[in-house]
């Protein structure tokens, strides 16, 4: 680890492409001045056009590199992203719920952008009982909380009720994002507390969005880690996406 660097702890699966997964994790936590550490709950075969193949680990191997990790260094923040299936996320919880570690950021991913299911549908009550109650924000995109509800989420205008209903399941806040919106902006919403904090931005027009629901999460976890305070710690994320897929605009 680099000295002084707080550390940050992603539970996710490893995307061969890159894009996504705990190399776009480690990615962002570089970016934020945070050590990141990993515990690799899938190995998928996957590029940008789509997932190839995935085999989900052992539970008890995802709990050992969690406690390896936690038991060498303080975790500052820790961001879950693909879990794969029931007992993973029940053994992930648990390990999470017995240590000591820093805010707890839920992405609560279900498919890749580009296709592939990346989570057992029989697992998401389980994702809603075991670890939302656990976590310090969970950042939902319109389908994935769609899902999580049961209905879907049609607009901007439709978002606060969404957000309302998450943040009744558990979690402490709830970033829900708006970039499935139709439109030129991409709004996010981070409800905190009952109150409505929007957080307005242009869409980038990129090639590939491969990884950015990966990379705003772990960007949050990072600047969690770091000791920003919730909010300017979504700003900051939001941010850095921004800048991401705007470097990957080809200029005219």
């Amino acid at each position: 680890m680099i000295e002084g660097w707080p550390t940050a702890l992603t539970v996710a699966g490893s995307d061969s492409w890159g894009g996504a997964g705990i190399q776009a994790d480690l990615r962002a936590f570089a970016a934020f001045g945070v050590w990141g550490t990993t515990a690799v709950t899938a190995v998928t075969a996957q590029n940008h056009r789509g997932v190839l193949d995935v085999r989900i680990m052992a539970p008890a191997l995802v709990v050992a590199q969690i406690e390896a990790v936690a038991e060498a260094e303080a975790v500052g923040a820790v961001k879950t992203g693909m879990l794969g299936d029931a007992p993973v996320i029940e053994a992930v919880a648990d390990a999470l719920a017995r240590g000591r570690f820093g805010p707890l950021v839920v992405d609560p991913v279900q498919a890749a952008s580009h296709g592939g299911r990346l989570l057992d549908p029989a697992a998401l009550p389980v994702l809603v009982e075991r670890l939302l109650p656990l976590c310090t924000v969970v950042t939902p995109n319109l389908p994935e909380a769609a899902a999580l509800l049961g209905s879907p989420v049609r607009g901007r205008e439709e978002m606060p009720a969404a957000a309302e209903a998450l943040a009744a399941m558990g979690p402490a806040a709830v970033l829900l994002k708006g970039g499935h919106l139709a439109g030129p902006d991409s709004p996010d919403l981070l409800w905190l507390d009952g109150e409505q904090i929007w957080l307005e931005g242009r869409r980038v027009p990129a090639a590939h969005s491969h990884g950015t629901g990966c990379t705003l999460s772990a960007a949050l976890a990072a600047a969690l880690a770091r000791g920003d305070g919730l909010v300017a710690a979504c700003r900051a994320a939001k941010g850095y996406v921004s800048a991401a897929l705007g470097a990957l605009v080809k200029p005219d």
